[in-house]
This record gives C-alpha cells, sequence and structure tokens, in this order.
C-alpha cells in the first residue's frame, strides 16, 4: 500500500527530500502562494509546527502557482518571502503542479486519497490542507478556507 513516504520532492534549493525521512511524524501538507487572500495561513501554519514538532509534526509547504498566478517567484523569492514576512522555519519544497498532466505524483495520491467538496479530486485554491497520520496515510482533508488554529483538535488526536 502506498504512503507518503512513498514520496520525494525538492526543497527550494534543489535539495533532494524523501518524504521518508518525517516517517512517524503527523504531516501537514499545504499548497501555498505569496500574494493570495489566504497567504496569512503562513503564520498560523508556522505557530502550529512551532507548538507541535517536538511531539512528531511537521508541516511541509509546496508553493503552487496555478491558482491565478498568486505564487510567481523563483525559489529564491519565495524562500526570502517566507523567511521575512512569516518567520517561516517549517520545510518549504520547490514549486509544483497540484493539479492537471504535470501534477506532482504527491498530490496526485494525496487527491486520491481524500476527495474534496462533493467527491470532487482536484485542488479548488491555495492553501488546501491534507493531514497525515502517523502510519503515512492521509487522515483528513481541509478546505482552504479552514483556518490553521482549526486544525489543532484533529493534529493532536493523531499525535
Amino acid at each position: 500500500m502506498t504512503t507518503i513516504y512513498d514520496f520525494t520532492a525538492e526543497t527550494l534549493d534543489g535539495a533532494p527530500a524523501p518524504l521518508s525521512d518525517h516517517k512517524g511524524k503527523v504531516v501537514l501538507v499545504v499548497n501555498t502562494a505569496s500574494k493570495c487572500g489566504f497567504t496569512p495561513q503562513y503564520a498560523g501554519l508556522e505557530a502550529l509546527f512551532k507548538k507541535y514538532r517536538d511531539r512528531g509534526f511537521v508541516v511541509l509547504g509546496f508553493p503552487c502557482n496555478q491558482f491565478g498566478a498568486q505564487e510567481p517567484g523563483d525559489a529564491e523569492e519565495i524562500a526570502s518571502f517566507c523567511s521575512l514576512t512569516y518567520h517561516v522555519d517549517f520545510p518549504m519544497m520547490r514549486k509544483v503542479d497540484v493539479n492537471g498532466p504535470a501534477a506532482h505524483p504527491l498530490y496526485v495520491w494525496l487527491k486520491g486519497q481524500k476527495k474534496g467538496v462533493l467527491g470532487t479530486q482536484g485542488i479548488k485554491w491555495n492553501f488546501t490542507k491534507f493531514l497525515v497520520d502517523r502510519q503515512g496515510h492521509v487522515a483528513h482533508r481541509f478546505a482552504p478556507t479552514i483556518d490553521p488554529k482549526a486544525l489543532q483538535g484533529a493534529i493532536e488526536a493523531l499525535l
């Protein structure tokens, strides 16, 4: 059976990032954007990361430019924005597609594991969140409108 640990991404600086490095952790995967109405959620995501990381929790940010071209920057610009504006310390990956023929394999898998509204698979907008349990299985999918703070109960239940 496939788990999140079967996938690899790349960090913003281009280094391989096997998701198996997070084996045994609760993982929150989020497609992000720097120029979106939901961009302030970076602060909430960072707060969750700081609150729970010592208990085995990690947030993985995947910048995506597929929604309103709201992530136009290159890797260096994204890293600078996240660091300077929101003091993001959780791992940020290279920009990916989350829908369509060029969608990152992780997102193809995530969408197949937990469908969206009315059973749709596609990601509808930036800051869609997938919460993965310690065994690497998708436990929850949260819409972009869900504030990160509202995820605390679901995170704690998996920790």
